[in-house]
């Protein structure tokens, strides 16, 4: 059974994909309980989990809740202008529920409804961090999306259009999109990592030796890491000029995979990796050893 699947039979509903985030009064540790996403800040200062209740922000080995509105959000992609997520409205904001897509330009402090309101939850959300490209995967036909699929907007949502995502026969696990050329977007299924040079409309398999999980690009657009699991978690990267696949270095993981990764734009040896069952880890040297934040949930000072 692919781990994916083996892990939300065998957590609790809720448990896998998000960390909701706890916090007690005063200086109490916040407790990472799900995983929507993971991304470094533009200027590199801050590594961010998007969670059921807000942000939670990691900086200077220090673990805070982001300040703004603690919405769920869902999909979420930091671009170097703005972020874009999905989700639910937190109680008692009056905002609609589902978000659609929403933007915000302030670190999450505000946030603008860019259309799909009531309509369309998206899990799988991804952007260039410098063309702005969105790519979703849409599970259920809205008023702009005729049919579930691929879809990607070049103009923040304002129009969509379809990709037909030829050579792609499982629904996907894990979607990124290139940092500069707005054609080029990979995803992961329990098949394999796929990649699209055309805007998603034809898909060539990478690696198809086991099951694909977390991806994403390097910011200098030359490789894609990913993770994946056979008899083990691994973590690996393929050049996209050569296809080459290079293994690693990562933290031992037991019946665990890597869910999410991000690297720092501007300490490009800086990357991080969140997993399924919630540890969170850093590596300084461009994957060659790991320190972890987060472990089981509990983050670490």
């Amino acid at each position: 059974m692919p781990l994916n699947q083996t892990l939300r039979r065998a957590l609790p509903l809720g448990l896998l994909a998000a960390f909701t985030l706890l916090a007690a009064c005063g200086d109490a540790a916040i407790t990472l309980m799900h995983v929507h996403g993971l991304a470094f800040s533009p200027d590199g200062q801050r590594l961010s989990i998007p969670s059921h209740h807000g942000l939670a922000i990691y900086s200077a080995g220090h673990w805070s809740k982001a300040t703004g509105p603690e919405h769920d959000y869902m999909g979420y992609a930091v671009t170097r202008r703005a972020i874009y997520s999905s989700g639910h409205p937190a109680e008692g904001t009056g905002l609609t529920n589902p978000f659609g897509l929403i933007k915000s330009s302030d670190d999450g402090h505000t946030w603008q409804q860019l259309g799909l309101q009531g309509e369309s939850d998206f899990h799988l959300l991804a952007s260039g961090f410098e063309n702005g490209a969105i790519y979703v995967f849409n599970s259920h036909p809205n008023s702009r999306m005729n049919a579930p699929g691929l879809y990607f907007s070049l103009n923040e949502g304002v129009d969509w259009q379809r990709a037909s995502a030829q050579g792609i026969t499982e629904e996907p696990v894990a979607l990124a999109v290139h940092p500069t050329d707005s054609k080029t977007v990979a995803l992961t299924t329990n098949a394999g990592l796929y990649l699209s040079r055309d805007a998603g409309e034809h898909f060539r398999a990478l690696s198809r030796s086991e099951e694909a999980l977390g991806l994403a690009f390097s910011m200098d657009g030359n490789s894609l890491w990913f993770g994946s699991y056979g008899n083990a978690a691994k973590l690996s990267k393929v050049e996209l000029a050569t296809g080459k696949v290079t293994s690693l270095g990562m933290p031992e993981l037991q019946e665990d995979g890597i869910a999410y990764l991000a690297q720092n734009p501007t300490q490009l040896q800086e990357w991080a990796i969140a997993t399924f069952k919630r540890d969170v880890y850093l590596s300084q040297d461009g994957g060659k050893s790991w320190s972890a934040i987060a472990k089981a949930g509990q983050t670490l000072e």
